[in-house]
């Protein structure tokens, strides 16, 4: 390259900058840095608040939990990796208060614990917690609230865990790493480290879990986790972190991220488009220059170096500027959403701005590649023939340099190759749909263009005469508007879902262990008090035993696969709770088979059972099994009837085994249920449980708060990057209008000089768009609910529905919005008289 040439390119970009002919260009390449940066760090930030958050819920960034102790040289070596730890022992013991006596889960926990999240205690049971930031002093244990109602306890007492004595000393509201199983757990016990040994309840064959709590960064926790892997034992140990969590926050958090990933995916996509649409403009504005400078002696060589320098020029000032305006915007959003969501401004991530330059970058070269390839091709008898334009035809460049790069943006930003193809698919269907439908359009136009010239004639005309473009441009309008509706729409469902996850007037305490005896009196008590119950669920305790008489296997010690012990078919590994019903519960679908339709035994001469569908599946169970059930020391046989697909994510009692009511006369249940209490009423919660005190109580409004906390974040982020795409999505509609600009001027000026008036121009560009933007629409609708369809069943685990609303929505919003961008853009060139567009053309 000859410093003649860099001089050349270098006062032609000064030239054209002043001129404004590289705005459309470099508004695009803006746009694409601004809009994938601001997405991406705002993403990336919001995840890592989230994350943070989240972590609370398993007290740490990391736990590793073990069967046995670990050896101490792993947690020395966790501290050389600038890791905080902290660790505490679970297991299940009697504790004893006089003549009463209760099973306890006790939690033995060291300085330290927890190092995410806080324990929060109070003054009486029931009682609203408060934080503390300390633990349980030597000889002290804090008890949670129903231990307090079984074992007829008051603040100062002392109950017996194993040989110790301890002092009751607080009531244990909640404990972080608690989980969301409000079924079957017992009360807990949290005591000092310091006092484990002296209960003598930890000693060689005792079931005891030790887990290990670490914080810090992610690299260092990585990289500490390379180092333990190898020394880990599979069957002993296992490492957690909150990405692990099957819970409703660990769902609702996994599919915020996989949103913000799928939004700032589709930003991408329009930066794309618009640069697209930026390089064809520029490349055809510059057909004259090119013909002129070859004309002149200027060898295809030099002209290349020239127009390629003349995008790196661009290219490197819109990324500049870009990276500028998109980290400005982020910033002001987190600020202006600092009250709602937790998003801190201290932490910077790399990877944002690297992709948004990539993107940048990558855009700017395969979208103008096939653009510039035309503008060098061009003629110099295109100084004597303007007829003459581009020799280049085979768009087959153009299509494989701009599918490959949209394609390897999407999966190199999401490493998600199914994410990326269903997206990337679904697109090219879409194009393909709009190239027919524009052959049909101008077989209409051929039509509907004829006869006595109106607007709405002219405007098919116009639609039939510049097919190619049109079809360019609509397959453009519609991919932009597919996209926005892809993101509108999943944020609309994906927040449903949430608030009817958990919607006001969900039960925040489950009754467990109501005897038959005490159920009418509960019954009428609870209606007396004003507090309404609408299920009452019969339970009685079992174990899954065999699958068509094929034994399955129950927990398995490490010592009992030691000594040889036979495991045979995989079974829960725990007893079930399990009940019966006439009725299908809320929530729950059957997806095979038939409910129980009578009292009758099926044809096999059992009963019908129904199963839950994900353990069915991983269980292996099919439609018309024989499973068998171990309930104290009866043998129950029934047969599979249907398989349920279970909402998990609502606070509600479900099952994994629902038996048909008549196989389980001979048994006595006890009976659970839940009910909503206001917070205005906690404190009459003792004297409503004060006559059933062998009833068991769980309190889980802190767990439900903490839940629509994260939602409620989640939501308000959503908001936001929906903001965010549909700005970009406007832009790149207004930068496709302006596109057209200069061969609408001459169809203008000769319109103008064959005597037609400006109310026909203005009512025939208004209905050429109305019509581009009416099929776009339409189109998009299609297309976005293929798109949907794969994301909601394929991506995001939601049940895939039609959204038929927007097949109406999509098609008149597009007329609108492009039909009104089309007049605006057109404006300027409308109101010009004959002799100013004439010289324009000049």
């Amino acid at each position: 390259m000859t410093k003649q040439t860099l001089n050349l390119a270098w006062r032609l970009f000064k030239h054209e900058a002043k001129r404004g002919e590289l705005t459309i260009i470099l508004l695009a390449i803006i746009l694409s840095v601004a809009s994938v940066l601001s997405l991406s760090l705002f993403s990336e930030r919001l995840q890592s608040a989230l994350t943070d958050k989240s972590a609370e819920f398993i007290a740490a960034d990391r736990v590793l939990k073990s069967r046995k102790p670990v050896d101490e040289s792993w947690i020395e070596k966790a501290k050389e990796f600038n890791l905080n730890t902290a660790n505490q022992v679970y297991t299940r013991s009697m504790a004893f208060s006089g003549d009463n006596m209760m099973l306890v889960d006790l939690r033995a926990a060291a300085q330290g614990y927890p190092l995410k999240g806080t324990v929060k205690v109070a003054e009486q049971p029931f009682a609203p917690g408060q934080a503390i930031n300390s633990l349980p002093a030597p000889g002290n244990a804090w008890i949670e609230s129903r231990l307090f109602q079984n074992l007829g306890l008051s603040l100062g007492q002392v109950i017996e865990v194993g040989d110790k004595a301890f002092t009751v000393s607080k009531v244990l509201s909640e404990v972080p790493d608690a989980g969301f199983s409000v079924f079957g757990g017992d009360p807990k016990v949290l005591i000092s480290e310091q006092d484990l040994a002296s209960t003598n309840i930890i000693g060689p064959g005792s079931r005891a879990s030790f887990s290990y709590f670490f914080t810090g960064s992610d690299s260092d926790l990585d990289a500490y986790y390379d180092w333990l892997m190898p020394q880990l034992d599979k069957e002993l140990q296992s490492w957690v972190s909150v990405s692990d969590d099957d819970s409703a926050i660990g769902r609702s958090i996994a599919r915020a991220e996989q949103y913000f990933l799928l939004a700032s995916l589709l930003a991408i996509v329009l930066a794309a488009v618009s640069i697209a649409v930026a390089a064809q403009r520029y490349s055809q504005r510059h057909y004259d220059p090119v013909a002129i400078m070859k004309t002149l002696g200027a060898s295809k060589k030099m002209v290349q170096q020239v127009y390629l320098l003349q995008i790196t020029f661009i290219t490197l000032l819109g990324i500049a500027i870009g990276t500028v305006l998109g980290f400005l915007i982020q910033q002001i959003v987190v600020w202006a959403l600092a009250g709602s969501v937790d998003v801190s401004l201290d932490v910077w991530f790399w990877r944002p701005l690297i992709i948004a330059v990539f993107t940048g970058a990558i855009c700017a070269v395969l979208f103008s590649l096939y653009p510039l390839l035309k503008l060098f091709s061009v003629s110099p008898l295109r100084v004597l023939r303007r007829d003459l334009g581009a020799s280049l035809s085979s768009r087959f460049i153009q299509f494989l340099a701009s599918g490959g790069a949209i394609f390897s943006l999407m999966w190199a930003y999401s490493g998600d190759l199914g994410l990326s193809a269903i997206l990337f698919g679904s697109g090219i269907l879409l194009v393909i749909s709009l190239l027919l439908v524009t052959f049909g359009l101008i077989w209409v136009g051929r039509r509907l263009g004829q006869g006595k010239m109106g607007a709405w004639q002219l405007a098919w005309a116009r639609i039939r005469r510049r097919a190619m473009d049109n079809a360019i441009q609509l397959i453009s309008f519609a991919v932009t508007i597919m996209l926005l509706l892809i993101v509108l729409v999943m944020r609309n469902d994906m927040i449903a879902q949430w608030q009817n996850q958990l919607p006001q007037g969900t039960p925040n305490y489950f009754l467990v262990n109501i005897t038959e005896q005490q159920l009418p009196e509960l019954k009428a008590h609870f209606a007396n008090e004003e507090v309404h119950i609408e299920h009452f669920y019969p339970v009685v305790r079992g174990r899954f035993v065999a699958i068509n008489d094929e034994k399955v296997s129950t927990a398995v010690t490490k010592e009992d696969e030691e000594a040889g012990q036979e495991r045979g078919r995989e079974g829960l590994g725990r007893e079930a709770n399990l009940t019966w019903s006439d009725t299908l519960q809320p929530e729950n679908e059957i997806v095979a088979g038939k409910w129980f339709e009578s009292g009758e035994p099926l044809a096999s001469g059992l009963y019908g059972v129904s199963v839950e569908a994900r353990i069915a599946d991983r269980l292996n169970i099919k439609l018309g099994d024989k499973l068998t059930f171990n309930v104290g020391s009866e043998i129950i046989d029934t047969q599979v009837s249907s398989l349920r697909e279970v909402n998990w994510q609502t606070m509600q009692p479900n099952f994994f085994f629902v038996i048909q009511p008549q196989a389980m006369t001979g048994y006595l249940p006890t009976y659970l249920s839940s009910f909503y209490l206001d917070k205005s009423r906690k404190s009459d919660i003792t004297e409503l449980m004060k006559p059933f005190a062998s009833v068991t109580l769980f309190d889980v409004e802190a767990r439900i708060e903490q839940l629509r906390g994260i939602v409620q974040q989640v939501s308000l982020a959503v908001e936001f990057i929906l903001v965010l795409v549909l700005a970009a999505g406007a832009l790149v509609l207004i930068a496709q209008v302006q596109a057209s600009m200069d061969e609408r001027q001459q169809e203008l000026a000769i319109l103008r000089t064959l005597g037609a008036k400006g109310r026909l121009i203005r009512a025939s560009v208004l209905f050429e768009f109305v019509i581009i933007g009416l099929v776009a629409g339409l189109m998009a609708a299609f297309s976005n609910e293929v798109s949907l369809f794969f994301l909601q069943s394929q991506i995001f685990e939601m049940e895939a529905v039609l959204h038929w609303e927007y097949w109406f929505i999509a098609p008149v919003v597009g007329a609108i919005v492009v039909g009104a961008l089309g007049i605006i853009g057109c404006w300027r060139l409308l109101r010009l008289n004959t002799s100013h567009l004439l010289r324009q053309m000049v």
